[in-house]
């Protein structure tokens, strides 16, 4: 060996200490160079190089098989825990920062409707396939949910949006029929087709006005040149449904927050109004870990389940 080659092999001392601890623990260079994919020169050059920056002597020959020496194994001792480390740095690495599926946490925004509605098949199948990942549910409004997704106080979010952000991904999975609920009996509740024009003469039960479902109302009355009147505001389609149960007046709401043993009468009313579409929100550019990428793709694998009875009474 020149010493121009040994003077190539110096100064890469993880790769010194590398072909050093495979040749310690098979103890013979060519089984080294097969496990490190080298060739044996390459291995035997990396070794001189390592004893000629320690001045010492690592290995001596003992028959076919070559031994360490006492200094190759205080080398040992204290090379051995180094390679293996920067070896896993990778892996541990990406399980400390991106997260594994044996351990962590899932931190999704949502709000009332899709907590109660979407959300718990969903987390049913995540925590089946990933029962160690803890899965917390952040109950917030559209606008708070933006805030948190832009702070990366969460992971994503799921919900519905009508106005999407330039910052922000909306990838829409689910999408149900809009619908008018009326209480048992009200005088609507016979008719096969339902016009707006019917539906102008009865006060509305509606979400907040600062919400998209009001504006949306309002914008489909407009276009078609119909009043409307509004006697509530209230926020959560499971308390606009008791309130329409209980008379106090009817809604146009989502199909999913419909259920066949909801006490009401349901007319779908897709001829008129938008279907409402439910997804992940997420902001552009995030990296997701790998727990939300597994809820993702859980999202869509999951269907929502059917609603028979909105299509029993489709409007023509």
């Amino acid at each position: 060996m020149t010493a121009k080659t040994t003077k190539y092999y110096k100064g890469n001392t993880l790769k010194q200490l590398r072909a050093f601890c495979a040749v310690a623990r098979t103890g013979k260079m060519t089984h080294a160079a097969d496990e490190l994919f080298l060739s044996q020169s390459a291995i035997s050059l990396q070794i001189k190089a390592l004893e000629e920056e320690l001045n010492v002597v690592l290995f001596e020959r003992r028959g076919p098989r070559i031994q360490l020496t006492p200094d190759g194994r205080k080398l040992l001792d204290m090379a051995r825990p180094l390679v293996e480390g920067m070896d896993g740095l990778g892996d541990r690495f990406d399980k400390e920062v991106r997260g594994n599926l044996e351990s962590g946490k899932l931190v999704i925004a949502a709000g009332e409707s899709t907590i109660m509605y979407i959300l718990p098949a969903l987390v049913s199948a995540f925590h089946e396939l990933y029962p160690k990942i803890r899965v917390q549910l952040r109950n917030v409004t559209g606008r708070d949910g933006l805030a948190m997704i832009r702070e990366d106080e969460v992971d994503f979010a799921i919900g519905s949006m009508l106005d999407i952000p330039s910052d922000i991904s909306y990838d829409p999975m689910y999408s149900f029929d809009p619908a008018l609920i009326m209480p048992l009996g009200h005088a609507l509740a016979d008719k096969e087709h339902i016009q707006l024009r019917d539906i102008a003469p009865y006060g509305l039960i509606l979400p907040p006005r600062r919400l998209t479902t009001w504006r949306m109302v309002d914008r489909i009355f407009q276009q078609h040149g119909v009043p409307f009147s509004v006697v509530l505001e209230v926020g959560g389609w499971e308390v606009i449904k008791r309130y329409v149960e209980l008379d106090f007046g009817i809604s146009i709401t989502t199909g999913i927050c419909l259920r066949k043993k909801d006490p009401l009468v349901v007319r779908n009313l897709s001829r008129y109004f938008p279907k409402r579409s439910y997804g992940t929100v997420i902001r552009r550019g995030k990296h997701l870990s790998r727990a939300a990428d597994a809820f993702k793709g859980i999202v869509k694998d999951v269907p929502m389940p059917d609603l028979p009875y909105m299509r029993e009474h489709n409007t023509p």
